[in-house]
């Protein structure tokens, strides 16, 4: 297909995205829809503060605007030319870098499961590519029109509920299949593949989460896995760019900001739902990572929200 077709075809598919995006969402925030899995996103100002969050397995694609993420210090940048995969739970920081009243920043989010991606490995005739070696949970992709075209028939189901229930798995079943087919989409697959180095993190990721209040035991995880210390330690950092330690703090941490906001807990109740013996550690390692000790974070956090 001509180059400048295909580009011409991107560019009204992102507009069309936009405007119903727009349509469905006329205020600011993240909404759910009439399909379970797709959720809608619009910010009308760019973000000036890193905010904190955690990334399910999910696809997310941007239809106007533009954003960065960050795991453990990485920096993934991507606007509607480019659109963003996590394969496994990862807490990120990011914030929106171009947006307006006028062209608010605009995003679908698509979560999926590993037994998805793995169904369709299993029932198509596609040569997947193999992998060995694990990488990172999170990649940046260039947007091709066939990916777009299935996420803009996707959205455009939400104009009538009474075909989402036949016609959404299949689209999501063609967006998932796009996703593999695309550059880096073997490290998708990976994370799917039972016996697979991605997808033993991928199972130890869950138990961490699982557990994130326990002490850490890398024996007993590492056991389970049927992998090496050293090994399971090299493998979770290619995944998540930190290692297990790392990872579980930043989970509860995130759990106990969450709290904050949503319980009335004191900081030392807070720091010992998720884990924490002492509240001085807590308080150190939530301002460390937030930039304020926990209970003047939290204030601010609700001011900006008024």
């Amino acid at each position: 297909m001509n180059n400048d077709l295909t580009d011409d075809k991107i560019s009204e598919g992102q507009k069309e995205l936009a405007l119903r995006i727009g349509r469905l969402v006329n205020s600011d925030g993240t909404y759910t829809t009439a399909i379970a899995s797709l959720r809608l996103s619009r910010v009308s100002n760019v973000t000036e503060t890193l905010r904190h969050f955690i990334y399910e397995p999910s696809l997310v694609v941007i239809a106007q605007g533009s954003k960065i993420v960050m795991l453990a210090g990485e920096v993934y940048q991507y606007d509607p030319t480019a659109y963003l995969v996590a394969s496994v739970r990862l807490p990120i920081s990011g914030r929106i870098i171009q947006a307006t009243p006028q062209t608010p920043f605009l995003c679908v989010k698509l979560s999926f499961s590993s037994e998805q991606i793995f169904a369709i490995i299993k029932e198509s005739d596609h040569m997947w590519r193999s992998r060995t070696d694990v990488g990172r949970g999170l990649l940046v992709n260039k947007t091709k029109i066939e990916l777009l075209d299935a996420v803009i028939r996707l959205v455009r189901l939400l104009d009538t509920p009474q075909d989402i229930s036949i016609l959404s798995p299949l689209i999501i079943r063609e967006i998932l299949y796009r996703i593999l087919q695309d550059e880096q989409g073997n490290l998708i697959q990976s994370f799917a593949l039972i016996g697979s180095h991605a997808q033993c993190i991928a199972k130890v990721i869950q138990m961490v989460n699982r557990d994130f209040a326990k002490p850490l035991r890398i024996e007993e995880l590492a056991r389970s896995v049927n992998m090496s210390i050293s090994s399971l330690h090299n493998q979770f950092k290619k995944v998540t760019a930190m290692s297990p330690l790392q990872y579980q703090k930043l989970i509860r941490l995130q759990e106990a900001r969450r709290l904050l906001l949503t319980e009335s807990l004191s900081a030392a109740e807070a720091g010992f739902q998720v884990g924490y013996e002492s509240p001085s550690q807590f308080s150190r390692e939530y301002a460390r990572k937030f930039g304020l000790p926990p209970i003047s974070d939290v204030k601010q956090l609700r001011d900006s929200l008024i």
